[in-house]
């Protein structure tokens, strides 16, 4: 039973009521909807202005389904979204971590939620909402508070509070551009904590299994130009014929954050894999420089997307019994850019298209499984290797000035 004052989260129940819409319309993509069918303006006012801020539509659509959340909710309490306040952001963030995530249709062959894959060592989705989850539900929430304060002054408070020292922006106000940038000193209130990034890396081994797996030229050519580019799926499954460049070993893509056409060079593998992929689907596909590089092979022919790529990399992974996934080939050509001798950091940073070089240097820390066999590999050394010896002393010391000095034997040199 709660207390007084404190709301029984574990005793909500919170309706799966309103849904997120796509409208078709280019000025307004998506907008939300409540139980009634009826248009939440609120949302549609911040999601324009996200828009007019140059945001993209998949994030209007990630922003809407996370505000879709917090108004269930709201509902649920019974508050309303401008009259809620601390207390409500409080129990928001409780619930969000105890809830379990609504069921989805699986496969018989499925693995529980939570099992770790004992190949690759990654665990699948869990029931309960991921920390990177919350983090995001709690900043859109936010921002939307935030718009609203600023264009209406309503509320006169933030349910979501910043950071000690964000607010006023004096934590990077005078940010050296040769130093990392610098955290609040605390979490804000109600922020889950911030998951240490440990990239996912593909051994070489398994790589070699992975593609071996590989059916059709056409899989062949798209995970060699992931492995070599380290593209996202999104940016090199949007590349055209016309930024595909053979003579420079290079392929256009569009980056995520910026927008901005970036040439990428690949592997000489990537563009043979390409070219007899090509001749395959001479004359059953559309050529030109706008036309799409990568397209189903089954009629009716049309530009290859996300979930379908993911499903050719699922029946691979089915083969192997791994769970390995499209963005693991991005970490995985960051980790081979790093060890190369060669390659700066700089390099690398420009290739992944990172704004910062901190991002870049997640990729400089050992991978869980180079460290366990170098650490492997010493305790071999130490087992079967002779014992080493202190070196001699240098010509014109007395061997036995030295014993009484150091405590050691003249002979054996041993303690």
């Amino acid at each position: 039973m709660a207390e007084p004052g404190i709301r029984d989260v574990a005793a909500l129940r919170v309706d799966r009521v309103g849904r997120v819409v796509e409208t078709g319309d280019p000025l307004r993509p998506y907008a939300l909807l409540d139980e009634h069918g009826v248009e939440v303006a609120v949302v549609s006012e911040f999601l324009h202005h996200m828009l007019a801020d140059d945001a993209r539509p998949t994030s209007l659509r990630s922003y809407a389904f996370e505000l879709l959340g917090w108004f269930r909710f709201l509902r649920a309490v019974g508050v309303g979204w401008d009259a809620a306040g601390r207390a409500e952001a409080r129990d928001f963030a409780l619930w969000l971590k105890t809830v379990r995530k609504p069921s989805r249709p699986r496969r018989p062959d499925a693995p529980a939620p939570g099992t770790v894959n004992s190949l690759t060592g990654k665990a699948t989705p869990g029931l309960q909402y991921a920390p990177r989850t919350r983090r995001h539900a709690r900043a859109v929430i936010r921002s939307f508070y935030e718009y609203h304060r600023e264009m209406h002054g309503r509320p006169l408070v933030n349910p979501f509070p910043a950071a000690e020292g964000a607010e006023e922006g004096g934590v990077n106000a005078h940010h050296n551009p040769m130093q990392p940038f610098r955290q609040p000193t605390r979490r804000a209130a109600y922020q889950p904590k911030e998951p240490k990034p440990s990239p996912r890396i593909i051994p070489d081994q398994a790589f070699n299994e992975l593609f071996a797996a590989l059916t059709s030229n056409r899989d062949r050519a798209l995970i060699a130009f992931y492995i070599s580019t380290a593209a996202r799926a999104s940016e090199l499954l949007g590349a055209v014929q016309g930024l595909v460049a053979p003579e420079d070993q290079t392929i256009g893509v569009i980056r995520k954050g910026s927008q901005a056409l970036q040439y990428l060079p690949a592997s000489t593998d990537a563009f043979v894999w390409l070219r007899l992929y090509q001749q395959e689907m001479h004359g059953l596909i559309p050529r030109g420089s706008s036309e799409p590089v990568w397209w189903t092979l089954r009629r009716p022919f049309r530009p290859l997307t996300y979930d379908a790529a993911r499903m050719v990399f699922t029946r691979a992974n089915q083969i192997l019994g791994a769970n390995w996934t499209l963005h693991d080939l991005r970490h995985s050509a960051a980790k081979r850019m790093i060890r190369d001798p060669n390659l700066t950091l700089a390099d690398v940073q420009w290739v992944l298209g990172h704004a910062h070089i901190t991002t870049t240097e997640i990729y400089t820390n050992p991978a869980p499984d180079e460290v366990i066999s170098h650490v492997l590999a010493h305790h071999e050394r130490q087992r079967s290797g002779p014992p080493s010896l202190p070196a001699p002393p240098a010509p014109g010391y007395r061997p036995e000035v030295l014993a009484a000095l150091f405590g050691t034997s003249q002979i054996t040199g041993e303690a």
